[in-house]
């Protein structure tokens, strides 16, 4: 890619699926290490960040799956503070790209 970042928000218990990704996006894809995204998120320790890729110029696709949940959980900027919105909420807040980007780990 270019090195535009996105942000990608599934559920606990799935993985991102790259060759999904690319096809959804449209062009190959690769996961970005912390370096290439901790600054564009400089408010929040890495890997905390809040699903709200949006407020930060980064667009969000989300999994199809999340959808199903009445709510969801995520850590909002620290790894000691969580927040828990409905699903409905956060995708109108958010406004992502629903799409099949995730498999379910098995367990």
């Amino acid at each position: 890619t270019n090195g535009d970042l996105v942000m990608l928000v599934l559920p606990a218990p799935s993985v991102v699926d790259i060759a999904k990704v690319s096809d959804v996006i449209g062009k190959p894809v690769r996961l970005a290490g912390e370096s290439e995204f901790a600054t564009a998120f400089s408010d929040c320790e890495a890997g905390a960040m809040s699903p709200f890729g949006n407020l930060y110029g980064v667009p969000v696709y989300v999994d199809r799956a999340l959808g199903r949940n009445e709510r969801i959980v995520f850590q909002a900027g620290t790894h000691s503070v969580t927040m828990s919105v409905a699903y409905a909420d956060f995708e109108r807040m958010a406004g992502p790209t629903v799409a099949d980007i995730a498999v379910a780990q098995s367990t």
